[in-house]
């Protein structure tokens, strides 16, 4: 069983060194950032098995396995292959196995069969795995209590996946994925759950504002939860938050029909945001 190297650390520093979720990372203090660092690197590991259209689905949930088997072993106080690196942050910020494999729970959803057109309670139930476990981990890293921390993971996790889902329509379609929810696009005229039919009709566009009238919700209690002062460094989750809000009201000026094109933001764009964030939270 293979574990993460320096090597491996380095080249996934490399990978991200240009997004949004590496400059939040750089404002943090070294010991928050390196635990960050670990915790994106497992996710973004195991999101690379998942993703892997190359390989079987059974070799696939193979390797998800034995994350498993090595999370296991990692809180069990055993030599841990692959997830060696995380003892570190699970040491020093009391992360949760549950979250960890949370995580997992989400990436299999996708390796048992391609996601299409989920109802809203499937849909609710993957972005907990994909995207609030990751948020409760980040937010024992922040140094918040509890309960903020699990409201503040909720909110902003939904609101990030929501807004990953609008802009990642075409290269989701193309892994043969949709996470846009079966009721939006019922509601919007689409019967169809097939990625291509759907992605190819104007009315997607519909089912798409449902969904992002849905993540503005979520970004506006995660914000009055940071306004609310909790306890804990909160520049990070402050800046994730800016950026993805201002990736979706791109997304919303420009609408979903197609032909679309994937939205960014721009270096000096988030150098503002980054200051914005710095100056006033």
């Amino acid at each position: 069983m293979t574990s993460v190297t320096h090597a491996d650390t380095a080249d996934f520093r490399n990978r991200i060194s240009g997004s949004s979720f590496y400059t939040a990372m750089r404002l943090m203090p070294k010991a928050q950032r390196e635990a960050m660092f670990a915790i994106y690197m497992y996710c973004r590991l195991v999101d690379d098995i998942a993703d892997d259209g190359t390989r079987q689905r059974d070799a696939r949930a193979i390797e998800l396995a034995r994350w498993r088997q090595d999370l296991d072993a990692l809180y069990a106080g055993r030599p841990a292959g692959q997830a060696a690196f995380l003892q570190g942050p699970v040491r020093d910020f009391g992360l949760k196995k549950a979250d960890f494999l949370g995580v997992l729970d989400g990436m299999e959803m996708d390796v048992v069969s391609d996601i299409h057109a989920p109802d809203l309670a499937t849909l609710d139930r993957y972005c907990d795995c994909v995207a609030g476990a990751v948020g409760r981990l980040s937010t024992c890293v922040f140094g918040m209590d509890e309960g903020p921390g699990r409201e503040l993971a909720h909110r902003l996790g939904h609101a990030l996946q929501f807004t990953n889902i609008l802009r990642d329509l075409d290269e989701d379609a193309a892994l043969g994925r949709l996470y846009l929810p079966r009721e939006h696009l019922i509601q919007a005229g689409i019967d169809a759950t097939e990625p291509p039919a759907v992605i190819g009709d104007a009315r997607v566009d519909r089912a798409c504002r449902t969904l992002a009238a849905q993540a503005l919700d979520h970004f506006s209690a995660a914000d009055r939860l940071l306004r609310s002062r909790p306890r804990g460094r909160l520049l990070a989750p402050r800046l994730m938050a800016a950026v993805y809000r201002a990736l979706l009201q791109r997304m919303l000026a420009e609408g979903w029909a197609p032909p679309r094109r994937r939205v960014r933001i721009g270096k000096p764009h988030l150098l503002y945001l980054v200051a914005r964030c710095s100056v006033f939270g």
